[in-house]
């Protein structure tokens, strides 16, 4: 159970609510064991009253009406009490479980938000879902009736004990001897549950990212004609699971007749030991009636033990897999208390970067400076490393060498608010939420006005087009933007990047769906913002590019040239070919 121990903290946070549960379950069961007695009072009561009833020297049962009408109203009493205590204990103890599953969740949820880029590429989404969703529900069992139940079948054991052993020692010791064989046998099969549970929640996770993936994609899947290759990959991830889960269910339902046997051999003990002592005249009748019931008492928590250590055990190897995720550290490292303003000075010193999931070196001592007000403009082939200086840059990637200061400050020395709330980034992917266009525009900002999503849209060029939806600005995109064209995507998403006024404005290919002459009125409209602030254009385009104050071409991520557009035009080299080809195009 080491892997639970990261939910002690949990627990601590909510002591006093959890102390409270385990008083009032102990309470309630020493009210339910204690009604017992009046049950063996009144059995020797009847017993002894039908004795002398016979023998003649009693000849009303007044006296004995009254006194089994004492000891059911009593029993009564009790049971009432026990029952409230009972509910009580559920709403300290489960209430609490689903108290630790919010924070949990919560928890979990602002890792995911912590953590890196790179470890989203190594990670499948669903598995991520199914981490925050199904595991968090099965360690909430252990937090619930996991915690409960044990507390309330280990009171219970002992107080039965106390009240048996009180009757008669021996027949005490007898009773509750299977016991502890039972749990040597509980400890095998748990260990086998627990395997077995690791291997049906990977395999729930592996489901998972399969139908993900499938929803994710299933433009491209119709498109391929391929949904039954897709379902027949769907229906061997399923009979795997099928499979293991069955194998698990083998194992747990070991426990049921385990049970019975168990109990079976401590009532014939009872039924053989009492019976001889109540013919020796060592025990009564009453006492015998309370055995069985005692260990009746006993049936449940011994019978939900075979159940808790299942869920003990599915949570652990849950939890294993929560903490695998917890225990991930980010490879940025923030440091929040230093806020700096920045102004938009952009060095980059010497920088490589090598994509941990594929090994592939995007980029190779690169070195450039940006200067407030400038544009820097970045050119070359797919996979030359374009996209990976825009990551950095809003440092959602560290480098794997070299330095980056902004304002002359290494950026390791900047908390990343104060680095990322002066970005605008348009990513070379488009995405857009499901939610209305207004909102889409306005996401991170503290604006709500309507007019100042339709200011920027105007800039970005897609005013018109929202203009001509029905719903206009409150038309719902859908998921990521699918009742959008590309390039509506892309004019939404250069206008959420200027929506904050950020003093560096990146733009990552983001003008490729765009035909020249909506790139032509976007890139006249932005002018003044690319004047005043720091700008960064990666774009296959030289159109695009050649009014920037500095143009460097990238190969194999390295720098092959650099310079101004009629400077890389005099070199006659990548560029040249470049600007040659894309005039002849047109």
């Amino acid at each position: 159970m080491k892997s639970l121990q990261k939910l002690n903290k949990f627990l601590w946070k909510y002591k006093w609510r959890l102390l409270l549960g385990f008083i009032f379950t102990i309470t309630a069961n020493f009210v339910q064991v204690f009604s017992v007695t009046y049950i063996r009072e009144a059995i020797n009561a009847i017993e002894s009253l039908l004795a002398n009833y016979e023998s003649g020297s009693i000849t009303s049962i007044d006296v004995l009406k009254q006194g089994l009408m004492y000891a059911s109203l009593a029993f009564l009493g009790f049971k009432i009490l026990g029952g409230l205590l009972t509910v009580g204990t559920r709403q300290m103890i489960i209430v609490t479980s689903r108290l630790i599953e919010f924070d949990l969740k919560n928890k979990i949820y602002k890792h995911y938000q912590y953590l890196s880029l790179s470890f989203y590429k190594k990670n499948k989404t669903g598995d991520l879902m199914n981490r925050i969703t199904e595991d968090v529900a099965l360690v909430r069992m252990y937090l619930g009736p996991g915690i409960m139940y044990p507390v309330d079948l280990l009171s219970r054991v002992l107080i039965i004990g106390y009240f048996m052993s009180r009757v008669d020692w021996d027949l005490t010791l007898y009773t509750l001897l299977p016991l502890p064989v039972l749990s040597i046998l509980i400890y095998n099969v748990a260990n086998k549950i627990n395997q077995r549970s690791k291997k049906v929640q990977q395999q729930q996770s592996a489901i998972s990212s399969s139908v993900q993936d499938t929803f994710a994609g299933i433009r491209v899947i119709k498109s391929f004609n391929t949904e039954e290759y897709v379902k027949t990959n769907y229906e061997t991830e399923a009979q795997d699971y099928k499979t293991k889960a069955l194998h698990l269910s083998q194992i747990q339902a070991a426990f049921g007749p385990l049970m019975v046997i168990v109990v079976g051999i401590s009532n014939l003990i009872i039924l053989y030991l009492g019976g001889l002592k109540y013919i020796s005249g060592d025990l009564d009748i009453g006492a015998i009636a309370e055995f069985f019931l005692y260990l009746n008492m006993l049936i449940w928590p011994f019978t939900s033990l075979g159940w808790i250590t299942t869920v003990v055990q599915r949570a652990e190897a849950s939890m294993t897999r929560i903490n695998e995720f917890l225990n991930y550290k980010s490879e940025i490292i923030d440091t929040p208390n230093n806020v700096i303003d920045l102004k938009g000075d952009i060095e980059f010193e010497n920088i490589s970067y090598v994509y941990d999931n594929t090994g592939i070196k995007a980029l190779d001592g690169i070195s450039f400076k940006i200067n407030k007000g400038e544009t820097l403009a970045i050119l070359g082939k797919t996979g030359s490393g374009k996209s990976t200086i825009a990551l950095l840059v809003a440092r959602l990637l560290e480098p794997t060498s070299g330095k980056i200061f902004f304002d002359g400050h290494d950026m390791h020395e900047i908390s990343v608010d104060s680095i990322r709330k002066e970005i605008g980034y348009v990513p070379q992917e488009a995405f857009l939420f499901s939610d209305t266009l207004k909102n889409n525009i306005l996401f991170g900002s503290d604006e709500t006005d309507i007019e100042v999503a339709k200011h920027f849209a105007k800039k970005a060029v897609v005013h018109d087009n929202i203009e001509g939806f029905k719903e206009k600005y409150d038309t719902v995109v859908g998921e990521r933007g699918v009742t959008l064209s590309g390039g509506q995507k892309q004019r939404v998403s250069i206008a959420r990047a200027l929506v904050n006024n950020p003093n560096i404005l990146i733009f990552d290919d983001s003008l490729s769906a765009v035909d020249t002459e909506t790139e032509e009125k976007i890139l006249n409209n932005l002018a003044g913002d690319l004047e005043s602030n720091t700008s960064i254009i990666i774009t296959h385009r030289v159109s695009s590019a050649k009014n920037a104050n500095q143009i460097i071409f990238l190969d194999n991520g390295k720098i092959v040239e650099r310079g101004t557009h009629e400077e890389l035009l005099s070199m006659k080299g990548f560029y040249y070919e470049l600007y040659n080809k894309q005039v002849s195009d047109s």
